[in-house]
């Protein structure tokens, strides 16, 4: 799964890098630990081109009443997007992308939770597939989910589940702008494009901020 994660590019950069108009009252950045049902940078495509604009981070099926009617869903599964009826239409009509600089996921070991940051081995931004959807009728909110496949050789050992990673050249096809055949690019992130290393537990708290929750954490070595 995915359920935290963080963004240091700048706006205008991620505009240029997405090629994206950038909409106003963007999330503020830098952000080393963006939350479930915060709003978060999402890039779309829309009449006239791409946009980039703030989402809510939690996706809101249309027959929820109340943002709390239901669960908060964050993560939509690969294997179960196109059937599941509170993604099925997005799945088709409203994919996205959402920026990222990494993610964290934790182990579990015994009795404690061991937390791990993820980002690619070249340094690029990620550009994680999601899904949105507008939820309200008065007063549309935008809502988002970040799509989620098997985890690959790299992440198996912490989790069994990664979030989707998409490549440049497959943007076009993810976004609805190169026709048809997303279902194939739902699949795990070849195990070369990511490294992890582990981060401080101070990451386990929601409130938590600033660059020093990436950095690595040199575990004492245990001769054992």
């Amino acid at each position: 799964m995915c359920g935290r994660y963080a963004l240091t590019l700048p706006d205008d950069a991620m505009a240029r890098l997405f090629r994206a108009q950038p909409s106003n009252r963007l999330p503020k950045l830098p952000n080393y630990n963006i939350c479930p049902s915060d709003q978060v940078h999402v890039v779309m495509q829309e009449a006239g081109g791409r946009r980039l604009r703030p989402m809510r981070w939690g996706f809101l099926p249309s027959w929820y009443q109340t943002p709390t009617a239901g669960p908060l869903l964050i993560n939509a599964r690969a294997e179960t997007l196109a059937d599941k009826p509170a993604f099925r239409a997005a799945c088709r009509q409203r994919r996205c992308l959402i920026p990222a600089s990494g993610f964290y996921e934790w182990e579990r070991r015994a009795e404690t939770r061991l937390p791990w940051y993820v980002l690619r081995r070249d340094g690029a931004p990620m550009a994680l597939g999601g899904i949105w959807q507008d939820w309200g009728r008065d007063d549309p909110q935008p809502t988002c989910a970040i799509v989620t496949t098997a985890a690959n050789p790299v992440l198996a050992p912490i989790h069994h589940r990664m979030p989707l990673l998409l490549e440049p050249e497959d943007w076009p096809l993810w976004l609805g702008e190169a026709g048809h055949g997303a279902a194939r690019l739902m699949r795990p992130a070849a195990e070369e494009i990511l490294v992890r290393h582990r981060v401080g537990t101070e990451i386990n708290s929601n409130r938590a901020e600033g660059p020093g929750l990436i950095e690595e954490l040199i575990e004492p070595f245990d001769p054992e």
